[in-house]
């Protein structure tokens, strides 16, 4: 079978053979021919036979039909993931653990792909319209050996709507709890010759914090033109302007009780706000069957990014702020695979050229703070580039063995050129150079007809960021410097698996089971570690920990056609420090000394701190539970109707890196129904939906980096929290016609 291909006479008939082979298994000899799935341009597969990698599936038609609040509320059912919402629309994704310890502005170790590009923003975070989702893919493991740079635990692929699917017209409206409402209005059309779709929306909410109110607006669309009976081309776009405050946090267990809406501004801590983002997406993908067994395509892209938003508030007032940001961001390039399948063989080759730029510029806005400091208003604080060029080669070969057994291997090499300009501290300019190589070895035994195993070594890698390779970083409590001399993150993963599908009660059912082993060399953080100052200027970015994660990720699907119908998922995680002993922990003098072993803190000739080496080794990676469940059942009562609720639950996690402050496990129930009929042309669904239903306190996030009160004492005064809102009620309706 060849790569999934969209031309108007082949599309048809290979997404009828891709859909037989899910969820029903086939045997191997039951292929004619082997094929190539992988592809870091246009992933529209949910066939995970032959597939030697622990992979789930999202479906745009699941997330329309559910309704959720977010895209967090989709990629909780999949094991293994783990995602960190604030508000809007902005989210960080976690696989298997990885990076779940890191506080803010670095890349999550998760490679977000859309459309074939790799995205990312300033924050870590990723914006993605739930709107606009043809489909989610997520490959668990090392995912370098398809997407390079940040993909030390995985990949989330997600693919925007595209085809005949959106011929006709389509209106929706929703409203909910906050002032939270959307609209969206969707055109389309189909013919012998092309097909494309425009769509507008908007959605907006007041949100539960205190100054954490968003509105995204975006117009995207496709069109897709049928050259000739073997090839096509599509060009897509996506332009949106998002607008946010970020507010959510409380500082410490105290306020999160007393006054989780933040609205106190005499504790006001939020170090960013007001945020205006302008996203503008362009692509063209060519594709060309040249026979039964050979595909070649060709993507060209620009993503650009511009982000503005205000930074460190002024004697805690939310309405001042000390600078202005201004973050601009393009991302462009140029990718091309040839895939080949075959009876025995099957092979892809590919090529990734990226020509990156990253233009970042503070303007101080109030210099009520900085007069000291020689700054007033309108000077420049900040003002850099970095130039990111990549080229990389990759490729994947598969082998039938027997006809049981088929092998995988993956390889890709990157070559990743960093400049960087500061244009106010020109001696903190420089440039470096990494060359990474990344591989995927594995295996899919057809032990029967309905039941694979499957199993593989993958790597990841992550190059080290701008602060940490050439302008460190510093804050009032704390100073890193740069170290050119990082080398990239590393991650290894093995893993064993099998997959079946088996009747149970008298319904189908999809089993996904594996276990696996991550670890993670070479990580990177402060060398005098998060929590601390050091007492020298020797406080450095370093290579100075490796970190493992293991566990068990379990999946089970029935039949949604049936009149109940269940979908369970569970994770067991154990991530930990196999090593981190360069750290120190501040804590107060006794007297006018340090105890013995301590290092002195001066400040203005007075002793004020003290720094107690300590040895992180073994300690529990924070924000990651060792227990987390997601069971959805469904219950068609009558015609037309659906009901479906979801039990969500966690087991207690430490928020900090020394494990001294624990957060309780939770479990939250949501429900939802659905009114889908054919009334005439049109297609009516309307829906309700209730979030924590038992109205359950919790915090969405709980964070611990610092002393953050600075006084020597490690607590719960000094996490940093967003609590969940509560009961959310939303409900809406939508008209296809």
């Amino acid at each position: 079978m060849l790569y999934l291909h969209s031309n108007k006479k082949l599309f048809p008939t290979l997404l009828m053979i891709s859909s037989s082979l899910s969820p029903t298994y086939l045997l191997a000899e039951d292929l004619k021919t082997i094929s190539v799935q992988s592809t870091a341009i246009d992933d529209r597969f949910e066939n995970k036979r032959d597939e030697v990698s622990s992979i789930g599936f999202i479906s745009g038609k699941e997330i329309d039909k559910d309704h959720p609040q977010n895209i967090q509320d989709m990629l909780h059912r999949i094991p293994g993931i783990t995602t960190e919402v604030q508000n809007g629309d902005s989210l960080k994704i976690h696989i298997r653990g990885v990076d779940n310890q890191v506080f803010m502005g670095e890349r999550p170790g998760v490679a977000v792909v859309i459309d074939g590009v790799p995205v990312f923003e300033r924050t870590g975070r990723v914006n993605i319209d739930l709107d606009n989702i043809e489909s989610i893919k997520i490959i668990k493991g090392g995912a370098s050996y398809l997407f390079g740079d940040d993909a030390l635990a995985g990949a989330v692929i997600i693919t925007t709507k595209h085809g005949a699917d959106n011929a006709g017209f389509r209106v929706d409206l929703e409203s909910g709890s906050f002032n939270t409402n959307k609209a969206l209005l969707q055109a389309g059309f189909e013919n012998e010759q092309a097909n494309g779709h425009l769509q507008i929306s908007r959605r907006q909410t007041d949100g539960y914090h205190d100054d954490a109110d968003s509105k995204a607006d975006y117009i995207n669309g496709k069109l897709q033109y049928y050259i000739d009976d073997s090839s096509d081309i599509t060009l897509g776009m996506e332009i949106a302007n998002r607008e946010k405050g970020s507010h959510g946090t409380v500082r410490g267990k105290t306020a999160a009780k007393n006054d989780p809406k933040s609205k106190d501004i005499f504790t006001y801590n939020d170090f960013a706000n007001n945020y205006d983002v302008d996203l503008k997406k362009f692509f063209a993908t060519y594709s060309k069957n040249f026979d039964e067994d050979a595909n070649f395509m060709f993507n060209i892209y620009q993503f650009t990014d511009n982000t503005k938003f205000d930074t460190d508030p002024i004697n805690n007032d939310p309405t001042r702020y000390s600078f202005d940001n201004d973050y601009d961001q393009t991302q462009r390039g140029i990718k091309s695979e040839y895939r080949s399948s075959g009876t025995q063989f099957a092979w892809m080759a590919g090529i990734d050229l990226r020509d990156n730029d990253y233009n970042n510029q503070v303007m101080v806005q109030n210099d009520d703070d900085l007069s000291r400091r020689g700054y007033k208003t309108g000077d420049w604080y900040k003002d850099n580039k970095t130039d990111e060029n990549v080229t990389a080669f990759y490729g994947e070969l598969k082998y039938k063995a027997t006809e049981q057994l088929i092998l995988t291997a993956n390889a890709r090499n990157d070559n990743i050129d960093l400049d960087y300009k500061d244009r106010l501290k020109p001696t903190k300019s420089g440039d470096v150079n990494f060359n990474v190589n990344s591989f995927r070895l594995g295996g899919n035994y057809a032990l029967q007809k309905n039941i694979d195993l499957y199993a593989n070594a993958s790597t990841g890698f992550r190059t080290p960021s701008v602060s940490q390779l050439f302008t460190g970083n510093s804050n009032p409590s704390s100073f890193v410097a740069a170290n050119q001399d990082l080398i990239p993150e590393e991650s290894l993963n093995i893993e064993l698996g099998f997959r079946m599908n088996t009747q149970l009660f008298g319904i189908s059912h999809d089993i996904d089971v594996s276990i696996f082993q991550l670890d993670r060399d070479n990580y990177i953080q402060a060398s005098a570690g998060q929590y601390t100052i050091s007492p020298t200027a020797d406080n450095v970015y370093d290579n100075i920990g490796d970190v493992r994660n293991r566990g068990l990720e379990l999946a089970i699907s029935s039949d949604i056609q049936k009149m109940f119908s269940w979908d369970i998922t569970y994770t067991y995680l154990d991530s930990y420090y196999k090593s981190y002993d360069e750290f120190n922990l501040k804590t107060s003098p006794i007297g006018h000394s340090c105890p013995p072993g301590s290092s002195p803190v001066f400040s203005r000739g007075r002793l004020t701190n003290c720094l107690t080496p300590y040895d992180n080794g073994n300690n529990q990676v924070p924000r990651t539970s060792k227990h987390t469940l997601n069971a959805i059942f469904r219950i068609h009562p009558a015609q037309y109707w659906t009901i479906s609720t979801e039990m969500e639950g966690q087991s207690s996690y430490y928020a900090d890196e020394i494990n001294q402050e624990k957060i309780g496990g939770r479990a939250i129930f949501n429900v939802w129904a659905n009114y889908d009929r054919k009334i005439g042309d049109a297609d009516w669904s309307i829906f309700a939906r209730i979030d924590n239903l038992f109205n359950r306190d919790y915090y969405n996030t709980a964070r611990g980096y610092r002393d953050a009160n600075e006084d020597g004492i490690y607590n719960g005064e000094d996490l940093s929290i967003v609590v969940n809102p509560g009961i959310v009620f939303s409900a809406g309706l939508s008209l296809r016609f």
